[in-house]
């Protein structure tokens, strides 16, 4: 449990600062620094007006994760919100991991 919970948070500090570079930072600094596509800006801002604050619930996943961050901080999302379904996302991957890890038992 110590070890989902260390993997959880500095993950989810993670995603607070690529949150914050979106927050403070320029379209077009974030895509110079994360080495977003156009395509992949598009894409998570697709994704995060679609299905709002929930969608971070995915940020764990690789190349829409970090993405979908950077354009919550650059639409003025408040960290409030962000924070939930950020955390518990990434408490869901490494609980999962983890149980795959171990078993069952």
């Amino acid at each position: 449990m110590l070890c989902v919970a260390v993997a959880t948070a500095g993950n989810t500090l993670g995603a607070v600062t690529t949150w914050a570079l979106g927050r403070w930072g320029s379209e077009a600094f974030l895509a110079r620094l994360l080495r977003l596509s156009a395509q992949d800006r598009d894409r998570a801002k697709r994704i995060f007006g679609r299905y709002g604050p929930w969608s971070l619930f995915l940020a764990w996943v690789p190349v829409i994760g970090d993405p979908l961050c950077a354009i919550a901080g650059l639409l003025g999302l408040p960290l409030t919100a962000f924070l939930p379904p950020v955390l518990l996302g990434k408490l869901a991957r490494y609980a999962a991991l983890a149980y795959l890890v171990s078993g069952p038992n």
